[in-house]
């Protein structure tokens, strides 16, 4: 072993580390970056006579690891230490230390949980809490509880949960590796204005210039490279535009980026480089040269949009746990420092760890391993977080959708299959129900495309880009052709593809015979169907939340078989649309199209695409507020596919309901929210009009009813007497008409058959119904709320009942000798004392007062404008008057 190997700091934890394994069978290590966690421990646990598996979260990062560990060695990946990633395997005979990925690893614990051959396994990076990560360590403890309790296990991370790491283990020893390989100063670099946060993958301009000025300011003020942390590879494009002219080499490292730029970021550099990278260079990597970092504070995490079913990743603030590891990467080789592009103040403001993925992302995928597992509700897997019932229910539709379950959860014979190829279940049931219909190579390709969206220069169209990719010679092309290799793989010849059920054919028949194509429900297909295509269910929306329908429907065969005579771009909306029922989408007007799902979306302006009449989406996001979502990458195909991929969401009927202000009565044909045909209905059913009038009122309200003035004054009179007497008197709110049609609309409500209808039922009268009768109760209503109140004068004044209290309005003359309020059901009138001319001139519920206190001040201001009428000093033996002093 190279004596750079002896000098890392993690030397020192190995003896606890070993008396953990030895003593208890697993621990957590901590370890700060740059101690040798994840190249030393491993190498010394074999040197012990262990066989290692070292999981890491990304293929970067196992490659390299790999070839750190080979390096100290003095040899190179394959030999002692190998790596297996998807598509790429890189191990021997000799090989004690393999390093995969999670995904490898889930796959190989789901083929074989003994894991034969293997003694420890160490989880690298685990405070990340990538969702299969979390899974595999779950499965670990299971299989060491059950089959092979020898085997070791370590969680191993530079900033962890320790303590939770340790309950989950089983109250496992945590070691800890103190000391950094090198010091690693901190400079605090804020943008001098103000910066707008981000929203969905927007990142605001002003920061991404920002931390281009500070990747310029550490070149000037340090020496070294730079590594510059940024969440996405569009802002690491702006970013490396911005640097186009400083005087290093740029480099972008990121998932899509060709080997060839990863290997030569992994190589010392010949001058100074500036490497941009999102998260994949956060850990287990070290970036010879590196002794900058500057670090702009976002991250990007998964979410899922449940109520329209579209998956997208979303900005956020990065972690206080994040910001330790990237700036750990200046201080690998020497002392370095790290630019933190926010102020000092907000640091404590950050969370503390990512958010677990299992919280947020898609769980369609972990509830079908937790299925194959035999743990159907996850119920018995030890899990740092629980994942969210919603989401797991969202999840388990999919499944019983698709036919990867059975009605108690329980994974089928198809939904093994799907589980070892290794995708999302929705692009495993596209590829086992597309081959038999397209040939096995030509599924294999396209689903390929959808497990990894190509790149944007493809452009929009999949088929463009299925034709892109073929000719490609870039890293995307590369990763595509191996990815469609290994999947046309697993499908075996395309006869074997086929070979599952047929017309006729039992479901013992099918599991016996090995095959992926399980005898599922038949949805009505038609003799010659697809094996395997007509699934039922309900309750499905994009990306695998129930929504508005369900994937897996029947898929008829009747000239579709082997697809020898579909073009591909009919191959790519097929396969698409078999993935994606409910995403596709009939248009509305050019570039706007409505998915059956009911969501909206739109292409972008120039796509090729925008004038078609049908699409089947396979890439789209819904940015923060906007009404539809955004297609990134869908396929042109015509009605006839749409409704064979989406033939679960066809539906047919007469529909009568409330529209656009009035009753729509039609026969409609319909796939999901899609309108295929719609007549108008000349006799609809007298019950459904009715209903779609009431939906009419309880949107609109009453006020479609025909109110004259004495309906509307009735209704007051009623309110008012509810409201202060209660029972039996109606409540004659909107609320509480609305949940007894039957006992006052009846029967004008069951003739009227449009809107102008219920204009015309008199509202008084039918309120009338609503009196209490059997009580007698209904004589007394003009005794307690009377239309009109006699006043001193010998006037018959009306009573305002809108108000919280009746109003009377009335001038003052006719009141004068006056001096108890008048009253109705025991509640005094508010009483408005008018001008001779009409107009307001005091108010008052305590008349007596009035005359003693208000009366000497209106009499002042009133009587030199009125002298014709009477303003005596003393009101309350003044005789009440109608009339001016002449008339009298």
């Amino acid at each position: 072993m190279r004596a750079e190997a002896h000098a890392l700091p993690v030397r020192d934890a190995l003896p606890a580390l070993e008396r953990a394994l030895e003593d208890h069978g697993s621990a957590v290590l901590c370890a700060p970056p740059g101690t040798g966690k994840t190249t030393l421990v491993p190498l010394a646990l074999a040197e012990r006579g262990a066989r290692v598996l070292v999981a890491e979260p990304r293929r970067i990062a196992a490659r390299a690891a790999a070839r750190r560990m080979a390096w100290l060695l003095g040899g190179k990946a394959g030999g002692r230490v190998g790596f297996t990633v998807r598509g790429e395997r890189v191990v021997s005979r000799d090989t004690l230390v393999e390093v995969v990925t999670t995904g490898v690893l889930l796959q190989r614990l789901q083929r074989d949980p003994e894991l034969p051959g293997t003694d420890v396994v160490i989880i690298d990076e685990c405070h990340e809490r990538h969702l299969d990560a979390d899974t595999a360590a779950a499965f670990l403890l299971d299989v060491r509880e059950t089959l092979r309790p020898e085997l070791r296990l370590v969680a191993a991370s530079a900033t962890t949960d320790a303590e939770g790491w340790a309950r989950l283990l089983g109250g496992a020893p945590v070691v800890e590796a103190h000391g950094t390989a090198h010091p690693v100063e901190v400079v605090w670099a804020p943008p001098a204005g103000s910066v707008r946060p981000p929203q969905g993958t927007r990142v605001d301009p002003a920061l991404l210039a920002h931390v281009a000025a500070v990747v310029r300011r550490a070149l000037a003020e340090r020496s070294g490279d730079v590594l510059c942390f940024l969440p996405g590879v569009g802002e690491i494009a702006r970013v490396a535009g911005l640097l186009a002219s400083v005087e290093a080499e740029v480099l972008q490292v990121h998932g899509r980026a060709p080997a060839a730029v990863q290997e030569a970021v992994l190589s010392p550099g010949v001058r100074r480089r500036v490497v941009l990278a999102t998260s994949v260079a956060e850990s287990s990597l070290t970036v010879p040269g590196v002794r900058v970092v500057v670090d702009c504070g976002l991250a990007r995490e998964p979410r899922v949009d449940h109520a329209r079913g579209l998956g997208s990743l979303t900005t956020v603030r990065a972690s206080r746990a994040a910001a330790r590891q990237r700036a750990g990467r200046a201080g690998r080789e020497a002392p370095g420092v790290v630019y933190r592009c926010w102020a000092e103040a907000e640091d404590g403001r950050l969370p503390a760890f990512p958010a677990p993925e299992i919280r947020v992302a898609d769980l369609a995928g972990f509830a079908l391993r937790a299925a194959a597992w035999g743990d159907p509700k996850a119920a018995g897997l030890a899990l740092l977080d629980a994942p969210p019932a919603g989401a797991m229910a969202a999840a388990r539709s999919v499944l019983a959708a698709i036919g990867a379950v059975d009605a108690a959860g329980r994974v089928t014979a198809r939904g093994g299959a799907m589980a070892r190829l290794g995708l999302h279940p929705r692009l495993a049931r596209a590829l086992l129900d597309g081959a038999p219909l397209v040939g096995a190579r030509r599924a294999a390709e396209v689903v390929a495309l959808l497990s990894e969206e190509p790149p944007r220069e493809y452009g929009d169209d999949l088929a463009g880009a299925w034709r892109a990719a073929r000719r490609g010679g870039d890293a995307y092309g590369a990763r595509w052709r191996q990815e469609a290799r290994r999947l046309a793989g697993q499908l075996g010849e395309p006869s074997r593809a086929g070979a599952g059920l047929r017309p006729g054919r039992s479901e013992d028949e099918a599991r016996a015979a090995g095959s992926p194509y399980e005898a599922v429900p038949d949805a009505g297909l038609p003799e010659g169907g697809v094996p395997g295509a007509g699934v039922p269910g309900a309750g499905l929306s994009e990306d695998g939340v129930p929504g508005a329908g369900v994937p897996g429907a029947g898929v008829p065969g009747a000239g579709l078989s082997g697809g020898a005579r579909l073009s591909d771009d009919a191959v790519a909306g097929l396969v698409t649309s078999l993935a994606y029922p409910e995403r596709v989408a009939r248009a509305r007007v050019e570039g706007a199209f409505l998915m059956a799902s009911g969501t909206g979306a739109e292409l972008p302006r120039g796509s090729a695409s925008r004038g078609a009449e049908w699409l089947a989406v396979a890439v789209a996001d819904r940015p923060a507020h906007a009404a539809s979502a955004r297609v990134r990458l869908a396929a042109v195909i015509d009605e006839d596919t749409a409704r064979t991929a989406a033939r679960h969401l066809l539906a047919a009927g007469e529909e009568v309901r409330w529209e656009d202000g009035d009753v729509v009565a039609r026969s409609v044909e319909r796939l999901g929210a899609v309108d295929l045909a719609v007549r108008p209905l000349r006799e609809p059913d007298p019950g459904l009009v009715r209903e779609a009038l009431l939906e009419g009122l309880r949107r609109e309200g009453t006020g479609l009813l025909g109110w004259s003035r004495a309906s509307v004054e009735l209704r007051q009179r009623l309110a008012f007497l509810h409201r202060v007497l209660g029972a039996p008197w109606p409540d004659v709110s909107d609320a509480a008409l609305l949940e007894r049609p039957g006992e006052w609309l009846e029967p004008e409500l069951s003739r009227a058959r449009r809107r102008a209808d219920l204009g015309r039922i008199d509202a008084g009268q039918a309120l009338r119904g609503l009196l209490p009768w059997a009580g007698g109760e209904a004589a007394r209503l003009d005794e307690l709320a009377p239309e009109r109140v006699e006043v001193p004068s010998g006037s018959r004044v009306r009573v305002e009942y809108g108000g919280e209290q009746p109003v009377l309005a009335v001038k003052l003359q006719e009141m004068f000798g006056l001096s108890e309020t008048p009253s109705v059901a025991g509640v005094p009138l508010l009483v408005h004392l008018l001008s001779p001319a009409g107009r307001p001139a005091a108010v008052t519920a305590d008349l007596a007062s009035f005359w003693r206190d208000g009366y000497r001040a209106v009499r002042a201001e009133l009587r030199g404008r009125y002298p014709r009428h009477p303003w005596p000093e003393d009101p309350t033996a003044a005789p009440p008057t109608r009339r001016t002093n002449a008339r009298r």
